[in-house]
């Protein structure tokens, strides 16, 4: 028989099927994955300001929102589901439909993205350590943040800058490397906790302003004109928008998934999504509203209101709620930055380089790459327009969740066969033509370039909130036609 190369070797215990006694995640855990995947700063933004700021009707803009949650669940459950029942991660599970070393290069595209934001991310979550930094040596002496060597600026960030940078690497990479068990706790604290803080803050709120925020609330309450034609389209945006939001997370959704106790534990758990979103909406719209009133001690006009959270901290005068919201937000961001930049980053990496690399080491190369990225995103990174070349890799995204889902379902008829997945045998069935899948390949490719079409076409840029979704039925019908079902 004939044995691996080490050159292709693709087992590693990181990688490789759950243990059975590890996969103890159940529909509470998947809650509070939704819950961080919801409780960003984007998030909060976002949600405020389409209930708010926009001239949109509040219950188009409810539905327009649950449907976009329909969405992501029915395909976080199609893309879980396979990682749940193997036990394999996404990058892994990719390798039955597109070869061994389709799954590697196709892999890495989306670590590459991971770690970008996770840079990004970094860089703005240092951004608030450096205020609880500011604010602690001004309670100490007022005087002290006038000292000449914190003038002093190096890529446009200063030593309290440069501190908190270092900090939130080391930090994250302390918590983050830790393994899968950790990173359940973590998670679940951090989702119950920042719901905490964001429902102790309301009832604060509430409780001062309680008559103010229901008269505030039923001003942009609106039920009529509903259902009427010229909604279709704003429906249609915000379910889009919404989508566009998490489908970030819906391709590696695996990652997770895989330590799911059973079937029934992850449905029930994905479902759990549209109950995160109908929660956090409430509480973001009231927030909004009583920092609007608490901020300019009257009804502003809807063009005065702010619906960033750090903006709205800003603008309240009292020191010990301004640090109490920092902390959470640093919770929030973290946790977010975990599930949506981190994990995935990790395990590709990983799968790349599966007899070198481990959990510590990947780390360490996120790390690195992490502070480049966030050390130069201010003066550099930010001014070059880069985003357009990150959402072009984010193009091939769609495509390969249509191209997975097409395999596995009705393609493979739900069968693969496990050793083979980390064999690099030439007569293992996902080693295809010298570890590509040809025609996996095409599909990918041509649900690419309509996807792309999206950004780069100035007459498509519209379509652009759906381009995932048109990435993935294009994708999902050209690998249809080409491969012929496997009827055994």
């Amino acid at each position: 028989m004939s044995q691996d190369s080490p050159k292709f070797q693709l087992s590693n215990w990181e990688i490789v099927s759950v243990n059975p006694i590890d996969k103890t995640w159940s529909w509470k855990d998947y809650f509070c994955f939704w819950a961080n995947t919801t409780q960003s700063l984007i998030a909060f933004s976002l949600i405020a300001s389409l209930y708010i700021l926009y001239d949109l009707n509040i219950i188009i803009v409810f539905c327009g929102s649950i449907f976009a949650g329909l969405l992501v669940y029915f395909f976080s459950n199609l893309i879980g589901k396979p990682s749940s029942k193997h036990g394999i991660p996404f990058v892994v599970f990719l390798r039955t439909s597109i070869g061994l070393n389709g799954a590697r290069y196709f892999g890495i595209l989306r670590g590459f993205v991971g770690i970008f934001f996770f840079g990004v991310q970094t860089y703005f979550i240092s951004k608030s350590i450096g205020y609880l930094i500011r604010i602690s040596l001004f309670s100490i002496d007022s005087s002290f943040l006038e000292h000449e060597y914190l003038l002093l600026f190096l890529m446009g960030l200063n030593l309290i800058d440069w501190i908190s940078l270092l900090f939130t690497l080391l930090f994250q990479y302390y918590l983050f490397s830790k393994g899968h068990k950790f990173m359940k706790y973590f998670i679940n604290f951090s989702g119950l906790l920042v719901y905490f803080g964001i429902l102790f803050f309301f009832i604060i709120l509430f409780a001062e302003y309680n008559q103010q925020l229901q008269d505030s609330f039923f001003e942009i309450l609106e039920f009529e004109n509903i259902f009427v034609e010229k909604n279709i389209v704003p429906f249609l945006t915000i379910t889009s928008t919404m989508f566009a939001y998490y489908s970030i997370v819906i391709l590696n959704f695996g990652d997770f998934s895989r330590y799911a106790k059973n079937e029934k534990e992850l449905n029930k758990g994905n479902l759990t999504l549209l109950l995160n979103l109908i929660i956090f909406s409430f509480l973001a719209i009231f927030i909004t509203l009583g920092s609007d009133i608490v901020i300019n001690k009257e009804l502003a006009e809807p063009n005065r209101f702010l619906t960033n959270p750090t903006d709205i901290i800003g603008k309240i005068n009292n020191t010990y709620l301004t640090v109490t919201c920092l902390l959470f937000i640093l919770l929030a961001s973290l946790s977010s930055n975990l599930i949506a930049n981190y994990v995935p980053s990790q395990n590709t990496l990983i799968n790349f380089f599966p007899a070198k690399l481990g959990l510590k080491s990947a780390g360490i190369i996120i790390i690195i790459l992490g502070l480049v990225i966030g050390s130069l995103w201010l003066t550099f990174i930010s001014q070059l327009g880069i985003l357009s070349f990150v959402d072009t890799l984010g193009s091939f995204f769609g495509p390969l969740f249509g191209l997975i889902i097409c395999d596995y379902y009705f393609i493979k008829n739900k069968k693969i066969i496990n050793k083979d997945i980390f064999s690099s045998n030439k007569d293992g069935a996902y080693y295809y033509s010298n570890g590509w899948h040809i025609k996996g390949l095409y599909a990918v490719f041509i649900g690419f370039i309509f996807s792309a079409a999206t950004i780069w076409n100035s007459n498509l840029n519209f379509l652009q909130s759906y381009s995932w979704i048109i990435g993935a039925v294009v994708s999902f019908i050209i690998y249809f036609l080409l491969v012929p079902k496997n009827n055994e």
